[in-house]
């Protein structure tokens, strides 16, 4: 089995010191998507180049303490891809792809496993308005490259698709995370994959587009056909469901949390999926890592 991990460590030292990289030495995931170092390479070297035995690859932001992503694996890749071309958002260090491509493999010859932290916009109407920005620009990405390999994406997604993905829909419906145009976006990404209403997701995508003034094409194509693993093996599960917790209140003891960390993948990996588990016996960030295992060999 190849076990892969999904990871928000709200800052790689806070997730450190909180007993990280003996968690990961434990659990011997293949390989470990992160997201959120709040570092820049200076930090990480002498320190966090590798953990558990793990060599990382990683993509920093420009701003200090901001953001970043990377990936810790056990397998060499064959190449990799640091930033997906965003003139905007590649300075904010969200996206880090490596290649395991082996021609003659049985499943994915072409694989890529990427670690993304897509925008927030719960700090205001400017950032939210990045947030929509981002949507509109990296959906067509998403589809360009699943034209031309496998993979799977792990990440925090900042969005909550549906009402079984947080603990207070009703309440939120007006809020970054469970916006309609947000919600719509996954469905459309994941249209082929799942059931959905297809006008209703165009309805919604219109609506982001408006915010964006990209071209709805640039953001809708006869949906996406991407996989969300964590649904396909668990589609009606509810509170063992969430990976986030706001530091308000006493949201993790009562567990009103959201679901925002996933794995997306194109249907030939997503079917090599076994089984999952979100891990919430021990803290290292607000988030909780999801770990899936996938019955292949890289």
């Amino acid at each position: 089995m190849f076990k892969l991990t999904s990871l928000n460590l709200n800052g790689i030292r806070s997730a450190a010191s909180k007993g990280l990289a003996d968690w990961v030495a434990q659990t011997t995931p293949d390989c470990i998507c992160v997201q959120e170092l709040k570092a820049q390479a200076p930090d990480v070297a002498g320190r966090f180049e590798e953990i558990a035995g793990m060599k990382g690859h990683f993509h920093f932001a420009e701003k200090k303490g901001y953001s970043g992503v990377a990936i810790y694996t056990r397998h060499e890749p064959s190449d990799v891809v640091t930033g997906y071309g965003s003139t905007e958002f590649d300075a904010e260090g969200r996206y880090i792809e490596l290649r395991f491509d082996r021609p003659g493999r049985k499943h994915c010859p072409k694989l890529s496993i990427i670690s993304c932290y897509f925008p927030s916009g719960s700090s205001g109407e400017e950032r939210q308005a990045a947030k929509f920005r981002f949507l509109a620009e990296f959906y067509p990405r998403l589809l360009a490259l699943k034209d031309t390999r496998d993979f799977v994406l792990c990440g925090d997604i900042n969005i909550a698709h549906q009402e079984i993905d947080l603990k207070n829909f009703k309440g939120n419906k007006k809020n970054s995370g469970f916006l309609p145009e947000e919600r719509a976006w996954m469905t459309e990404l994941l249209r082929e994959a799942a059931a959905a209403d297809a006008a209703e997701a165009h309805e919604a995508i219109e609506a982001l587009t408006a915010h964006t003034g990209a071209p709805a094409a640039s953001v809708r194509a006869a949906g996406g056909g991407m996989v969300d693993v964590y649904r396909m093996l668990r589609p009606h599960t509810t509170d063992e469901a969430y990976t986030w917790w706001s530091n308000r209140g006493q949201a993790y003891a009562k567990n009103v949390g959201w679901r925002l960390d996933y794995h997306l993948a194109t249907p030939a990996f997503a079917a090599l999926a076994r089984t999952e588990h979100i891990y919430k016996e021990q803290r290292f960030s607000d988030h909780a890592p999801m770990t899936v295992d996938y019955d292949f060999q890289p």
